[in-house]
């Protein structure tokens, strides 16, 4: 089974990022992605985030966001994490503004394991104490780590 630590890097996890919008911070996802990854575009990444937005929110309530989408030419599924340094109105389920966000790129394909990823993030943000750790850290080597303790118990 995958594991969210595969597919997330020190390099893709961030902290006091500036917010300022919901369309802004897709855009920032999209440059850092294709930033890090060479031979991802940031305009097609940021399409895809925005096309999914577009079916409802991936603002899942306690200030979090789940961005995610499908991506023509990924291979393998890819993660972000950003924490913003102030929160963003999300059209979040509960309203509240949105300051944590977990990215989630995958294949087309990539359905099952899609699902599983996104089940993962969904169980590990439902915590309010890891919630409170990843809000805590103070930049992205330990905002990465924190991802890495949660998926192995601790």
């Amino acid at each position: 089974m995958i594991r969210l630590e595969q597919i997330l890097t020190p390099g893709r996890s961030l902290v006091n990022v500036p917010g300022g919008s919901k369309k802004r911070v897709l855009e920032q996802i999209a440059n850092l992605i294709a930033r890090e990854l060479p031979g991802f575009d940031a305009q097609d990444i940021f399409e895809s985030l925005v096309a999914r937005e577009r079916l409802g929110s991936t603002g899942f309530g306690n200030g979090i966001a789940i961005p995610h989408c499908r991506l023509t030419g990924c291979q393998a599924p890819i993660s972000a994490i950003l924490h913003l340094d102030a929160p963003v109105d999300f059209d979040a389920l509960d309203a509240a503004p949105v300051d944590l966000l977990f990215v989630l790129l995958v294949p087309e394909a990539a359905t099952e394991e899609h699902l599983e990823l996104l089940r993962q993030i969904a169980s590990m943000l439902d915590r309010s104490e890891v919630r409170d750790r990843l809000r805590n850290a103070r930049n992205g080597e330990e905002l990465y780590q924190i991802v890495v303790d949660v998926q192995n118990g601790r």
